[in-house]
């Protein structure tokens, strides 16, 4: 999520994990297992019921984000297993940290070898990000006005590698809240009812993967499932040759479009892929467009 100070996305973040399905008796043993290596369980409870949810501050090292010490502990990508795992301030990161993501982003598991052992741990968690659009964070705010060159803006979104960005399937702008929509009466859509529409779609998934034992989600697909679940007309392959030559897109971001794409199907009830979704897809991957472009 990308937009100026006080848009509200720390406030999405902590509230996502509020629309997700509720954990299987499968997950939960799993996310209970590596809360009892960190010697985070609590006793009370004995099971872990509710999907994590973890927010590292930007100090971490790259131990305490994927795991280390001489006995290897998991690190917040592991205790994030089948949860949500929330960076704030992505830029403020250290480079090094953030790049050693890209393998278990990739893979759902990451393994810590020492001299004495080598550990993989599960870690399957759901990446979620939040920066300002410039080191004064008033870029994308009409309210503001930006006080950023743009070789500092350029400077400031490249502490963010090209590689890692191609993994994180959804790049969407936040604007800032305007006076009158927090003024409104309006409660909005509850978590509640968005939460029906993501289990149905889940349950359309379980059932589209139910020979595939190591497929669960739309997400997990590889290039065979792609090709398989994500078939597209000649108007949807159109528009999907214009956005890949005019952005520059890898092969990675084309995979994960169709996922994405899939996602939206399936929320909309549609069994087809069509140029409807890819649209939407697409609009997804603002951080491809070049800063001057916008």
């Amino acid at each position: 999520m990308i937009g100026p100070p006080g848009s509200g996305k720390t406030m999405l973040a902590k509230r996502f994990s509020s629309i997700l399905p509720n954990l299987t008796l499968e997950e939960a043993l799993e996310t209970t297992k590596i809360h009892s290596v960190a010697g985070l369980l609590d006793t009370e409870t004995g099971l872990v019921g509710t999907r994590p949810f973890r927010s590292p501050h930007h100090t971490i090292s790259d131990a305490g984000l994927i795991g280390g010490g001489q006995v290897p502990r998991p690190g917040e990508v592991s205790l994030s297993h089948h949860g949500v795992l929330f960076l704030d301030e992505l830029p403020e990161f250290r480079k090094n940290v953030l790049e050693v993501m890209r393998q278990p982003m990739e893979d759902g598991r990451v393994t810590i070898s020492r001299a004495a052992l080598s550990l993989t741990y599960p870690a399957q968690f759901m990446l979620l990000a939040a920066m300002n659009p410039c080191p004064c964070g008033y870029f994308t705010d009409p309210a503001h006005e930006c006080s950023c060159s743009l070789l500092q803006i350029q400077r400031y979104r490249a502490r963010i590698s090209g590689p890692l960005l191609d993994r994180i399937d959804i790049h969407v702008e936040v604007p800032a809240v305007t006076y009158r929509e927090l003024s409104g009466q309006s409660d909005g859509e509850y978590s509640q009812s968005i939460r029906e529409r993501v289990e149905a779609a889940r349950r359309v998934q379980t059932v589209r993967f139910k020979d595939q034992p190591h497929v669960f989600a739309n997400a997990h697909m590889g290039s065979r499932e792609i090709r398989r679940h994500c078939t597209i007309d000649s108007a949807g392959e159109a528009l999907l040759q214009t956005a890949i030559t005019r952005l520059g897109l890898s092969a990675r971001a084309y995979d994960r479009i169709l996922k994405v794409a899939r996602t939206i199907a399936d929320l909309d009830q549609c069994p087809q892929v069509g140029p409807v979704q890819l649209g939407e897809a697409i609009q997804y991957r603002s951080l491809d467009r070049d800063v001057d472009s916008k």
